[in-house]
């Protein structure tokens, strides 16, 4: 047997983390077992169902690298395959026609529920045996007994089937609805496990008592615990219910973002960091867990620092360009920036506070702060500067130990400390008195610019009254 997976959202919106970890599972658990990964767009709900919305699906699992082998299909495009099987199980007498109207469906629910009673549908239009000249919804007859759901993750739930009305599965105007629209497409598209969030609980066994209609072999269906906020809720805007997409504009990498959603209701021991391929080769529903998984931003953005330092600084150059455009900076070709960034992921947790790091290297003023300029920008260092632009300017390479070595020629001659004269030159570079190694900075910030700013520090310092 080939594993077939499926994701399936409703194009009402964007990908969030609970569609994101519900689609990576089905994802790894298909490429762990050498199977086929599905995408359907459920568009059924006309009215809400956007092409905005299916282009934030398509660009949010591209970006995570969910790459799907089928697809996508959309199920508005499947609606005669739908209503071909409804009404071969109206011919079986699986199902029937249904001429209440929504106006008296609705008032005899609210009549059952100012009496107390499950505001289910009453069956009357079952024993109705001619065909009216009226509008009609089709009815499938929900048989006697109960149904149980075998979930290998939840175990068995029984439900008992008294508890479920006779379901509409094709409105009056002929439109599907959907938990018809999954128990065909599941069943003509052999989907072998329905892997989805426990939120559909409720609804799999209808959709059980579906396939077994249409004589359908039943796929083995696992529900996924909710995920949670940081304050064990339901997840919510606050607590990191947004966007996928919102997560890259944030300044995450997808690696991170899915390194982390696997880790949130599964597990492999204590092991927290994981390559695409560990997660594949690793992958299990015997480990994941039965509760609830609590979604940690500080763990997400750790994860996120750890895999900025471990990315190779080119590709990390290519990512970063966006954020420095936001602060107005077009870096696209200078070939500076492998280094800069070399000189910054090891503070940095994500790409906006890397370009945020980085607006030093590129500006050709900075803003000297106040309080730094008053301790280190003094009249009493204009020799050692001097003597500073006038050595790394004879330099033929400008690189760390050519620097340093510059550096140390010039503190040996003074017999200065190395903080006396790197923390006025880090100030003059930068503005502040923080900063990556000073060798390094310099080297990352690039001959020229390093120049321009040390002769303007100068200038500024001979303006200085004399103490």
């Amino acid at each position: 047997m080939t594993v077939r997976t499926r994701f399936a959202p409703s194009p009402t919106g964007y990908l969030h983390i609970g569609g994101a970890r519900t689609a990576l599972f089905n994802w790894l658990f298909a490429r762990r077992h050498n199977g086929k990964f599905i995408l359907r767009i459920e568009d059924t709900d006309v009215a809400r169902s956007t092409k905005e919305s299916i282009q934030a699906i398509l660009d949010g699992m591209n970006w995570l690298g969910l790459t799907w082998d089928e697809g996508p299909f959309f199920q508005s495009e499947m609606f005669d395959t739908y209503r071909k099987f409804a009404h071969e199980l109206l011919d079986k007498g699986l199902c029937y026609r249904c001429y209440c109207t929504p106006e008296e469906l609705v008032a005899r629910r609210e009549a059952a529920l100012k009496d107390g009673r499950p505001p289910m549908y009453d069956g009357r239009c079952a024993s109705v045996k001619e065909t009216l000249d009226k509008p009609f919804a089709l009815r499938f007859r929900v048989p006697p007994g109960r149904t149980v759901v075998e979930d290998i993750i939840k175990g068995n739930i029984a439900f008992d089937n008294s508890a479920i009305e006779d379901l509409v599965i094709l409105r009056s105007d002929g439109t599907p609805t959907y938990n018809f629209c999954v128990v065909v497409d599941d069943a003509t598209m052999d989907i072998t496990h329905v892997i989805r969030g426990d939120d559909h609980i409720n609804n799999t066994p209808k959709q059980i008592l579906l396939y077994r209609a249409l004589g359908h072999a039943l796929p083995v269906f696992a529900h996924l615990p909710m995920i949670l906020g940081s304050d064990k809720t339901r997840l919510s805007k606050r607590h990191g219910a947004t966007s996928v997409m919102a997560y890259k504009e944030m300044g995450l990498l997808p690696h991170a973002l899915v390194n982390y959603l696997a880790r949130l209701g599964w597990s492999h021991g204590d092991q927290e960091i994981f390559s695409l391929q560990e997660l594949v080769d690793k992958f299990s529903f015997e480990a994941v867990g039965k509760s609830s998984g609590v979604f940690n931003p500080e763990k997400l953005t750790w994860l996120n620092h750890h895999y900025i330092k471990e990315t190779p600084a080119e590709e990390l150059s290519e990512l970063l360009l966006p954020f420095l455009k936001e602060h107005g900076i077009e870096a696209k070709g200078d070939e500076r920036l492998p280094k800069i960034i070399l000189t910054l992921r090891e503070r940095s947790r994500t790409l906006k506070e890397m370009a945020g790091s980085a607006l030093f290297y590129f500006n050709e003023r900075v803003e000297f702060d106040p309080k730094a300029t008053q301790k280190f920008l003094l009249p009493e260092n204009i020799g050692l500067f001097e003597v500073l632009v006038e050595r790394l300017s004879a330099l033929s390479e400008f690189t760390h130990d050519a620097l340093e070595a510059a550096f140390n020629s010039i503190l040996e001659e003074s017999g200065l400390k190395l903080g006396k004269l790197a923390q006025p030159v880090r100030v003059a570079l930068t503005g502040g008195t923080v900063s990556p190694g000073i060798f390094e900075m310099m080297e990352a910030m690039g001959k020229d610019l390093a120049l321009v700013r040390l002769k303007y520090a100068l200038e500024f310092m001979k303006q200085l009254p004399a103490s």
